[in-house]
């Protein structure tokens, strides 16, 4: 299968960005907030969609 330069340069950003953290999700996680706040961007966040449940036989 042929590489694509791109992703093979996001895979390499992503693991670098883990590395910084020593691969914290919650250290990562904070940072992506951080630099949220500090792009100046809105960002959006959608609510969760969740399959209906069947109803229970009794």
């Amino acid at each position: 299968m042929k590489t694509d330069p791109i992703i093979e340069e996001i895979h390499r950003i992503r693991q670098e960005h883990a590395e910084k953290f020593n691969y914290n999700l919650s250290e990562i996680f904070n940072d992506l907030k951080e630099q949220e706040k500090k792009s100046g961007r809105k960002f959006v966040s959608l609510p969760v969609k969740r399959k209906p449940q069947p109803k229970a036989v009794k």
